[in-house]
């Protein structure tokens, strides 16, 4: 994955170092500045079963703020916000893995530096008994729900130590 550019950050910008599960790193621009999921639309991906996107929307797309050519082919973690506790992606794969399905809420990070909020459902694709990749279907979040694990979340990086 490609560092962050400024140039390509909307707004003021906190600098992060963020370090992936498969040991690789990216430079993250992150701003405060949301924008909000649409109301009526549903967010819509497949991966492999390595994360890699294999198919997406128009709105997928348009929220994430990357172009079609930039986002396929590219690692579904490529969205994720430093806000997000390493416990919820680690309770999301265990979940996927088992062939089962997986729902919560999740903070994403956009292509600008922003952020959305979705509310997620993951679905292990299986095919002879073997999870072979996953569809990912967001839509529309509580806004109190947002608030209140926003809160959570923050408690939470700070129990992982940062």
């Amino acid at each position: 994955m490609h560092d962050m550019r400024p140039e390509d950050v909307r707004g003021e910008w906190r600098e992060y170092y963020w370090r992936y599960f498969d040991g690789t790193s990216r430079r993250l621009l992150i701003t405060d500045e949301e924008t909000r999921f649409p109301t009526g639309e549903l967010i819509v991906s497949q991966t492999d079963v390595a994360g890699i996107i294999t198919m997406c929307n128009e709105a997928f797309v348009h929220m994430s703020g990357f172009s079609r050519e930039e986002i396929m082919g590219a690692p579904h973690s490529i969205l994720r916000h430093p806000d997000m506790p390493k416990a919820a992606f680690a309770d999301l794969w265990t979940t996927i893995e088992m062939g089962k399905r997986w729902s919560g809420y999740v903070k994403n990070l956009r292509r600008d530096g922003g952020f959305y909020w979705v509310y997620a459902t993951v679905i292990p694709k299986i095919v002879d008994g073997a999870v072979v990749g996953h569809t990912s279907v967001r839509r529309e979040p509580s806004r109190d729900k947002v608030d209140e694990l926003a809160a959570v979340y923050a408690t939470m990086r700070a129990e992982e130590g940062r």
